[in-house]
């Protein structure tokens, strides 16, 4: 078995896919600086790709899925002084959420994993909301599990659990593994690291990233990552998913 990629299948193909599972993934990410290395698509590449492998995990496990077009937007407060990132209101990605949610329902996908990997605290909030929502009125089991919690933070890195996690060698890690060719190499070989806790700095009240120290909109070591580190990584991002999902059917 192959992902299914919702947004390329014709309306007949996913309604048999529905009759064979109800497990959909909803790739979550936002469009926001990601330092002078990165795309703005970062956070969407590394939950799309998340997605990828936990399903070829539960494939191998005989159990199909669906994989939802991504979400591009989000509450990216943070990254707002850099050009080309783009946020929405909190109320907005929470209603989005339901919306999303609902119509997979509705057509037979009320098993429903986010895969989230943009971390700004009010972004993951609201999407924990609106699966709070979906799931208490009954419409679906929604579950986003959250990298950020213990029970999967020990399987990442140490830079991740050191709290050095935007574009540093984590994320730049797995851009690199997945989509090397959006990579300024030339660029990423020559910044310095960037040693500050972030979600540290946030809780101290920073509101942007430059508040929070960083004058390029990256926090780590992107000069020291590699692809081999970052297709670790997501092996360790799909089993969450994977484990994630498999609680959903039990």
């Amino acid at each position: 078995m192959t992902p299914h990629d919702l947004a390329d299948m014709t309306w007949p193909e996913v309604a048999e896919l529905a009759r064979r599972t109800p497990i959909a993934l909803v790739p979550t990410g936002a469009t926001e600086a990601h330092g002078p290395h990165l795309p703005l698509q970062t956070d969407v590449i590394i939950a799309q790709g998340s997605c990828r492998r936990a399903a070829e995990l539960l494939a191998a496990d005989g159990i199909e899925c669906a994989i939802a077009p991504p979400f591009y937007y989000g509450v990216t407060n943070f990254g707002m002084p850099f050009a080309g990132t783009v946020t929405v209101p909190d109320e907005t990605l929470t209603q989005l959420v339901v919306a999303v949610c609902r119509s997979l329902a509705t057509h037979g996908f009320n098993r429903i994993v986010f895969s989230n990997h943009h971390l700004e605290p009010a972004h993951f909030a609201a999407i924990k909301e609106g699966a709070r929502q979906v799931t208490e009125a009954g419409a679906a089991r929604v579950a986003v599990p959250d990298v950020r919690d213990a029970r999967w933070a020990s399987t990442l890195t140490e830079e991740f659990r050191a709290g050095s996690r935007h574009a540093g060698s984590y994320e730049t890690s797995l851009v690199m593994a997945d989509r090397p060719d959006l990579v300024r190499e030339n660029m990423r070989r020559g910044l310095s690291p960037v040693w500050i806790d972030l979600p540290g700095r946030i809780r101290e009240g920073a509101r942007t990233f430059k508040e929070a120290g960083s004058e390029w909109a990256y926090f780590g070591d992107p000069a020291r990552a590699t692809a081999e580190e970052g297709e670790a990584i997501f092996a360790a991002l799909a089993r969450m998913i994977a484990v994630t999902a498999r609680e959903l059917l039990a």
